[in-house]
């Protein structure tokens, strides 16, 4: 009967150690689910990889003796619950900073594209390109041959003109045939381009500069598609031509020329400080070079632009 008794007692000592470390490990299993639900937020395609806990329990060498309290696996729980609550707000303080970086990142490229577009309007409804037949210091020199050639192109009409009727204004730009292909196709393109057939020369001269970029015609059909933009009205394809003449091949013989008209455009797209960045370069880089009547033309130039 005793021994009944003390049975009973003893189970009623130990049922709310029992019930306490049920609870301890349910929240520990909700926890780890938690967290590997965070981890996989967190770190993405991580091949399952997760984060283990900072504090451990100590590993006990032997179990309690007979008649020990039974704290030392409560007390192992309440640690892991301990790490794994710490992890979980670390975690979630991750997620929020990352979720923070990513709005600053969107609204910062919103911004972008807003002043981008804006920009991109307002160059396309630009002014009327300036004129380029002549400057303040001469007349500007033409992208034509300086070894003799012919500086005007060779054209036929398509019909023939009667007495008293207009003259037609498309004509048929015969493509030159010398056997030196280079010089050809670029001959080619500054005929089309002295028709004002400004597609026609684009899509030439941007064949010179792919097909054969060793040679030196390169620098000069480079150099006229920008003059080509230019007259055609695009201020902005002509800027960025003339900045790859200089950029890419800054030892050509058009670079200077490039450098001069880039100023231009800039000037026409309402960007006069550019454009006195470009002049400054110019005399910088090629000052001791340049004829006196390129000079006159980057004094025309900076006077357009009120260069300090």
């Amino acid at each position: 009967m005793r021994k009944s008794i003390l049975v009973g007692v003893c189970l009623a000592a130990l049922l709310p150690a029992s019930v306490q470390a049920q609870n301890v490990e349910g929240r520990v299993g909700k926890l780890e689910s938690e967290m590997r639900a965070v981890q996989r937020k967190v770190f993405p395609g991580g091949a399952g990889q997760m984060l283990q806990p900072e504090v451990r329990a100590p590993q006990s060498e032997q179990g309690p003796g007979p008649g020990s309290p039974a704290t030392s696996a409560l007390a192992d729980v309440n640690q892991r619950v301990t790490s794994l609550e710490q992890q979980m707000t670390s975690l979630t303080e991750q997620i929020e900073q990352n979720q923070n970086r990513t709005r600053q990142l969107q609204d910062a490229f919103d911004n972008y594209r807003r002043s981008n577009d804006a920009r991109i309007k307002t160059l396309e409804t630009g002014p009327a390109p300036i004129a380029t037949g002549t400057g303040a210091g001469g007349p500007i020199e033409p992208d034509a041959p300086s070894d003799g050639g012919p500086s005007r192109p060779t054209t036929r009409p398509e019909t023939a003109s009667k007495p008293g009727t207009p003259a037609p204004t498309k004509v048929s730009v015969e493509k030159p045939s010398t056997g030196d292909p280079a010089e050809d196709e670029y001959m080619y393109g500054y005929r089309l381009w002295a028709a004002k057939q400004y597609p026609q020369a684009e899509a030439q001269l941007k064949k010179v500069v792919a097909e054969y970029p060793k040679s030196k015609r390169a620098s000069y059909a480079q150099n006229l598609l920008g003059r080509s933009y230019l007259d055609e009205g695009k201020p902005s394809l002509a800027s960025m031509a003339f900045y790859d003449n200089y950029k890419k091949m800054p030892e050509g013989e058009r670079a200077p020329d490039s450098l001069l008209y880039l100023g231009q455009a800039l000037t026409k797209l309402n960007k006069p400080a550019d454009a006195c960045k470009v002049y400054d370069e110019l005399n910088d880089v090629y000052g001791a070079k340049m004829a006196a009547a390129m000079k006159g033309q980057v004094a025309a130039g900076r006077s357009a632009a009120k260069c300090k």
